[in-house]
């Protein structure tokens, strides 16, 4: 028989995104049970703060907890985000948009891409981005919010939101505290573990308090103060397949209207972010240190910022990589305790909700047992496993050639579960599909198109339309994903109409 573990106390450990995300999710689910939730964070410790783009996924997050979407836009300065725009990874005047929404139509259960390539191989030379409504708005910056009920595929397209991680987190501990969770200010400066089996008995504060709970949460940061510094959990490094190991951010003052995409701009030895709030522009550059120190990464950073920056240039750097154990006995790291990431594709925040939607899960009859901390494990390991292979694809298939970083990342051994993706789809465009994958199927076509990857074959059974038929099709596609943005209002326009955007 499984032996349960009761909880009945709840500690969780730094505050920050991924603290009070965690402290509201759990407080709204268990708010008429009886469980004290409890968070440990220290007003003299900063956080890291960079993490203000995200992918669709938080909006689900937020929904169940009561929010709307203009209650976030509004509350976080947030501006409304369609994609991620790359500019210069296929040489230094190239750009493309990976898109949160569909290209072209699927026809007889054959995917648009097949339809595509065959009248590319016959010599059209229309581009990929023309059959993507996502795309088309978010490069002539136009917004409105999808339709609930679309009338085919070419109408859907999903957002997300580029807003400020600060105020979201002030909202999410507001919310939490609403909800009973309550509030210790102060730092840890001792864990005590258990003898027998190396679970922890106890916090102890430097307010003089000792804090014990049935199940510890560790949203600490980098350092992992539960997980790593005390429970020596273990970490799987992943420098071997990503080389970008450090990261600059600096906040700039809003020239112009804000964008509805994210910019990733490559640079000699890394690449450069832009993300638009509605009060400022936040930037940043992820390089690594093997090809180029800080002081010229900075240097590359300040010179294709327009506005005035507003503050000092604030660098950390990192490990790429995840616990071995995100639940060890009766601690779970949420957040970048749990791994790390670069945020080429915003998926930071992403994987800390995908972690508490499976812990709340777990725990909803508040008790877990062993075989429920493996299954979160496997999952999260899939799941960060599979976020790894999809941004080195990007450097995997990048078409630099001015430094070295660019062609090293070409040369690099690359996992197995993505060579045999890339395989597959050079052969004759099929995509291989594994569990716990975050991007869909168009998301690694926007890359493979985006990076001119493209299939040697397409499927053949659609070799019973002529040319000039599918010719005609696809060109019907295109001008009714025009016309549709022709017709929409600007994205300044929606943020002055729901948000109060004043500029």
């Amino acid at each position: 028989m499984t032996t349960k573990q009761k909880v009945k106390k709840i500690v969780i450990v730094g505050g920050g995104t991924s603290g009070w995300m965690t402290a509201a999710t759990l407080s709204n689910q268990f708010k008429n049970k009886a469980v004290d939730i409890t968070l440990i964070e220290s007003s003299a410790m900063g956080t890291i703060g960079v993490g203000e783009a995200t992918i669709p996924t938080l909006r689900r997050f937020y929904s169940k907890l009561g929010f709307s979407d203009i209650d976030i836009l509004t509350a976080t300065n947030a501006t409304c985000k369609l994609g991620i725009e790359f500019k210069g990874w296929s040489g230094d005047d190239s750009s493309f948009i990976h898109p949160f929404g569909l290209f072209g139509q699927e026809v007889n259960h054959i995917p648009f891409h097949h339809y595509f390539n065959k009248l590319k191989q016959n010599g059209d030379a229309t581009p990929f981005s023309d059959y993507s409504l996502g795309v088309n708005l978010a490069k002539n910056n136009k917004f409105f919010q999808p339709s609930t009920k679309p009338k085919n595929q070419l109408e859907i397209f999903d957002w997300a939101l580029h807003f400020d991680a600060g105020l979201f987190g002030n909202l999410m501990r507001d919310y939490s505290v609403a909800n009973g969770v309550k509030v210790i200010d102060s730092k840890i400066y001792q864990v005590d573990l258990a003898k027998d089996d190396g679970a922890i008995e106890c916090l102890h504060l430097e307010n003089g308090e000792t804090v014990i709970g049935d199940l510890y949460i560790d949203c600490s940061g980098f350092k992992g103060l539960l997980i790593e510094q005390a429970m020596k959990t273990g970490y799987d490094d992943w420098s071997h397949y990503l080389v970008c190991d450090t990261a600059v951010a600096v906040q700039s003052e809003l020239v112009g209207d804000p964008i509805a995409r994210t910019v990733s701009h490559a640079q000699k030895a890394g690449w450069q972010w832009q993300i638009p709030l509605q009060t400022r522009m936040g930037n940043g550059i992820v390089y690594s240190s093997q090809f180029i120190n800080e002081d010229e990464a900075i240097s590359a950073m300040l010179s294709n910022i327009k506005g005035k920056t507003t503050q000092e240039p604030r660098s950390f750097s990192f490990t790429p990589g995840r616990r071995k154990k995100a639940w060890n006995r009766n601690c779970i790291a949420v957040g970048l305790a749990s791994g790390f990431l670069e945020p080429l594709e915003s998926t930071s925040i992403a994987l800390v909700e995908t972690a508490i939607e499976k812990i709340a899960s777990f725990l909803e009859d508040l008790e877990y047992s062993q075989e429920e901390a493996d299954k979160f494990n496997d999952a999260m390991g899939q799941e960060y496993e599979r976020v790894r292979d999809f941004i080195i694809l990007h450097y995997k298939l990048n078409g630099r050639t001015d430094s070295p970083m660019w062609q090293h990342c070409r040369d690099l051994a690359i996992p197995q579960t993505l060579t045999d993706k890339i395989n597959a789809f050079k052969t004759n465009g099929e995509q291989l599909r594994l569990p716990w994958e975050i991007f869909g199927n168009d998301s690694w076509l926007a890359i493979y198109n985006g990076l001119n990857y493209t299939p040697s074959s397409y499927d053949r059974r659609i070799d019973k339309y002529s040319n000039e038929f599918l010719s005609e099709q696809l060109t019907q596609m295109r001008n009714g994903i025009e016309n549709t943005v022709n017709n929409a209002q600007t994205h300044a326009d929606f943020l002055r109409q729901n948000c109060g955007f004043k500029g």
